[in-house]
Parts: structure tokens; C-alpha cells; sequence
């Protein structure tokens, strides 16, 4: 394992990423955490110190356990990590008048394994307001740039580097590479992170927790919780219980898919509850967006938790947690937490179950990756992330069963048509939203008064930001006209060029 610790970094999980794209295992963990607390830490083979927005001569800076320095395994400081190695060892960090932020060229002042294979010059991305001014005893400057003349250090062993500039970005484009020599020439670890191995490890490690316990799963039919359902049923059979609650807020013919893909597999351990008259009355006459996310959320969890209660001898609860959601709920640093997940911290206390989380330890694209190895149907692999609220947070105002069928066709010819021009997987979110308001249109020369019906198309690397799809006037035209002409109850097609921020991908 390689272990980073972040110090609060908006890049840190493009690190992760970037050495597990390599087949190199890596977990993180906040800056301070201390070593004991970290399970396998026998298993590190290299420690990874990420860049922050602190400054390391603050008083509160964060900083790691002082048993980093003994753990006697290689170590790469970057950014703010770097000047954490300079000043921890003795060197000294100060503010920099000339602060260093965009491309940058490097120049290669001695050899060094980090460099390995590289030209003598090259383009990084720098993001710093501080500089090391004093070196720590036995290091030496391997690379300097006009602005910063350590740019890169290593000590006498060649076993600590430190580098000011960010390699981990695609600015950096030699990054890669670097920290590729970081990992094989420096480090010498094995390419043996893949999905086989995971499936190897995580069946036996789910086996062992669960032993001949039940398991009980709430199936969505999304990407984490089918790719977590089908993983859990491989590893532990009959012993799993899949409840699918069937809110009728769900997209057009969501619930068909689910019995048609799980219903064999699962056979009578898929249990599918008739909840969409409750969510409706539950939803009567309330307009506010956040109220209704509440009413769902109880409500979901109150009919999951009357089924639970038919399913005897309950031990665990299957969630599937990914990555990303413990890293975001968890405190870097001082810092506040930046995301409390629903998918971490626990349950309902009444329930009385333990967790099994098959997927915590993966990222997104790495969820989809075993989906596949586990010949999961692409048609839910690939799938476009879908709102916990479902179309309640898609039909503004009052939800009615009329706007819900309205919309759930609508949404399913944008589906369609986006699918048909090959551009589904190249698009993050493309989807439809009801109006409260109607508008006057023609028809057959008849006076029509129906909904407006709005299409959203984003492209976003991490839901953080979004900028909205240039779609072909061509897909806009046939889209729209199928939804006026298709759809009854709508007469208008507008097309949302909002970016987030100051828009939010969903409209509630």
C-alpha cells in the first residue's frame, strides 16, 4: 500500500487516482492521523505528503506524526508536502515575494531517479506563495525554476523527495511519468492492483465479517448499489436480502429493469415494495424543495425498515459506500468537513445492524470497472448519475402522479435521442424537468394550456462544477419535437445553457 495523508489539497484524489491507474494500491487519510490508528500499516511501502492551503511556519499548521520521519520507507512531499519535509527536518520555509501559480519550466540540475528517462527541461504546474529558503542537512536540489530555485530536493540516501510544483495534474504533463519513477525506480512496488485481485480479496474479506449472517441490501438499481448487491451475492449467495422500494419516483420503466436483471439472479431474496401511492400522499401539497428530500428520505427509510422487520434474523446492512464518500466525510487536518455523506456514519440506531461496505476502498470508475469484470449489464454500468430524491427534485412545485408520468416521458425521450447520437457516455447528466407553470400553445389549431418541459445536458469531472452541453440544434429539434408531439401534457421545450456555479446542476 502506498499511503497519502492530506493536508487538505483539492488535488489529493488525483493522486489516488493517478496511482491506482498505475495498478499500485493506495488509501488516504487526513495529514495528522496518527500511524497507529492506520490499519496494515505494515503493509506501506511508500508515503505520499500532499499540498494544502496552509502554510507550514502558521502556528496551526497541520502536520503529520512525527513517525512519519522513522517509518524507514521512501517518501514524495508535494507542494505543501515538500516544504513539510524542509521544515520538519531542519530546513526553513518562508513567505515568497514572487509567488508561483500556472505553468512553470523546470530545469534538471543533477540526476535523479525521479527524473528518470525525462528531458532536461520541462512544463509543471506550480501553485505556491511560499519557498524553501534554507535546505534540511543532507538534501540537495535535483531541479530549479526561474522562480523557485528548489523546485525539486532529495536527500543524500535517495529515499525522500520533495517537489514544489504539482505532478499529479494534466498540466504537469511529464507528471505521470514522475511519479511513476516515484513508485517503480524509488519505491520498487508490484503492478498487482487490479479487479481479479480485488474480487479475490474482497470475497474473502466479506466471508470472514459475515460468516453465516444475513445480509440485508436497499437495491436502487443504480451503478453502487447493484455493482455492491451483485459483488455481496457472489461472495455470500442466499445469504443476501435485496429490498427494491418502488417510490414511483424512479425514471420510466426503472422498476421492470430491476425485476428483469436481479429477479433471476436474486430469485425470491428480491423483495419489491408498491410504495408509490405512500410517497405520493406523503408529497401532497408540498412545494419546498428541501422538504421534500426529508419526507423521501424518512419515508424510504420507514418502509425499508417495516420490511427489514419481515426478513428474520437480520445481522448486517449492505451500503454502497465508495471512496469518495469517506474521504469527503472525514476531517483533514483542522479543517471542518468539507461532505457529511448519507452513505457514512452509520445507522439508524433501532435497526441493530453492522455495515459491509464491498465498495469503500473504490472510486467511481473503478465501481464500474468491477461491474464489468463481474458481467454486470452495461445498461446499469454505465449509467449517468441519478439524485437519491429521484424525479421529485426534477418536478418544481407540486408533485402530482399526472407531472410525474409527464416528465418520466419526456425524460425518456432525451434518453433515447442522446443515446441515439452516440453521446450518452460522453455526457455526465442529460435528463428532463417539469415546470409549475403552463404556457398557451397551438395544436391542430386548437388552443392548448400544458407544461413546459426544460432540458438539461452537463458535463462535469466531480459534480463540483458543471459547464452545460453545446447538444447539435439537430438533437435539440428532434428532441423537442418528439416530447410536444409524444408527450401529452406539454407544449414548450426550453433548453437550460445555466453553469454551476452560480446555477446547481439540479433545478431543486
Amino acid at each position: 500500500m502506498i499511503l497519502i495523508l492530506d493536508f487538505g489539497s483539492q488535488y489529493t484524489q488525483v493522486i489516488a487516482r493517478k496511482i491506482r491507474e498505475s495498478h499500485v494500491y493506495c488509501e488516504i487519510f487526513p495529514g495528522n492521523k496518527k500511524l497507529d490508528e492506520i490499519e496494515n500499516l505494515s503493509t506501506v511501502e511508500a508515503i505520499i505528503l500532499s499540498g494544502g492551503p496552509a502554510s507550514v511556519y502558521e502556528k496551526d499548521a497541520p502536520k503529520p506524526d512525527s513517525k512519519v520521519w522513522q517509518m524507514n520507507v521512501p517518501i514524495l512531499g508535494i507542494c505543501y508536502g515538500m516544504q513539510l519535509i524542509a521544515q520538519q527536518l531542519g530546513g526553513k520555509v518562508q513567505h515568497s515575494k514572487n509567488r508561483e501559480y500556472g505553468l512553470a519550466d523546470i530545469v534538471i540540475k543533477s540526476k535523479s531517479l525521479l527524473y528518470a528517462g525525462l528531458k532536461n527541461k520541462m512544463p509543471v504546474w506550480m501553485s505556491h506563495g511560499d519557498k524553501l529558503t534554507k535546505l534540511p542537512k543532507g538534501f540537495k536540489v535535483v531541479a530549479s525554476s526561474k522562480n523557485c530555485p528548489n523546485a525539486t530536493i532529495v536527500n543524500d540516501k535517495g529515499t525522500i523527495y520533495g517537489v514544489q510544483f504539482h505532478p499529479e495534474v494534466h498540466h504537469s504533463p511529464f507528471g505521470k511519468q514522475i511519479l511513476d519513477n516515484f513508485l517503480f525506480k524509488v519505491c520498487k512496488v508490484k503492478q498487482d492492483w487490479t479487479m481479479k485481485n480485488y474480487i479475490k480479496d474482497e470475497i474473502a474479506r466479506i466471508k470472514k465479517q459475515v460468516g453465516k449472517g444475513k445480509v440485508l441490501c436497499a437495491l436502487s438499481g443504480g451503478v453502487d448499489s447493484s455493482v455492491a448487491a451483485i459483488m455481496m451475492h457472489k461472495a455470500i449467495g442466499k445469504q443476501l436480502v435485496s429490498v427494491y422500494v418502488d417510490h414511483g419516483l424512479q425514471k420510466l420503466g426503472e422498476t421492470e429493469r430491476v425485476r428483469k436483471i436481479f429477479g433471476k439472479k436474486f430469485g425470491k431474496n428480491l423483495i419489491i415494495v408498491d410504495a408509490k401511492k405512500l410517497f405520493l400522499n406523503k408529497l401532497k401539497g408540498v412545494t419546498e424543495p428541501e422538504q421534500k428530500r426529508k419526507i423521501i428520505g424518512h419515508t424510504f427509510i420507514d418502509v425499508f425498515e417495516k420490511e427489514a422487520k419481515k426478513v428474520k434474523n437480520i445481522d448486517f446492512l449492505l451500503q454502497g459506500t465508495i471512496y469518495p464518500d469517506v474521504i469527503e466525510s472525514a476531517k483533514i487536518g483542522k479543517a471542518v468537513t468539507i461532505k457529511s455523506h448519507h452513505n457514512v456514519g452509520g445507522l439508524p440506531e433501532k435497526m441493530k445492524m453492522k455495515l459491509v461496505e464491498p465498495l469503500k476502498s473504490l472510486f467511481k470508475d473503478e465501481v464500474r470497472q468491477l461491474g464489468r469484470e463481474l458481467n454486470i449489464p452495461n445498461e446499469i454500468i454505465d449509467r449517468q448519475p441519478f439524485p437519491g430524491p429521484g424525479l421529485a427534485i426534477r418536478t418544481l412545485g407540486e408533485i402530482t402522479e399526472e407531472k410525474l408520468r409527464i416528465v418520466k416521458e419526456a425524460d425518456a425521450i432525451v434518453d433515447q435521442e442522446i443515446r441515439k447520437a452516440g453521446l450518452y457516455e460522453k455526457i455526465w447528466q442529460s435528463f428532463a424537468i417539469i415546470l409549475p407553470v403552463k404556457t398557451v400553445g397551438v395544436m391542430g389549431d386548437q388552443r392548448t394550456y400544458e407544461h413546459v418541459i426544460v432540458i438539461r445536458a452537463v458535463n462535469s469531472v466531480d459534480a463540483m462544477t458543471a459547464d452545460w452541453v453545446k447538444l447539435p440544434y439537430e438533437i435539440l429539434g428532434k428532441i423537442s419535437s418528439r416530447i410536444i408531439n409524444e408527450v401529452k401534457g406539454a407544449n414548450r421545450v426550453v433548453y437550460d445553457i445555466s453553469q454551476k456555479p452560480p446555477a446547481t446542476i439540479e433545478w431543486e
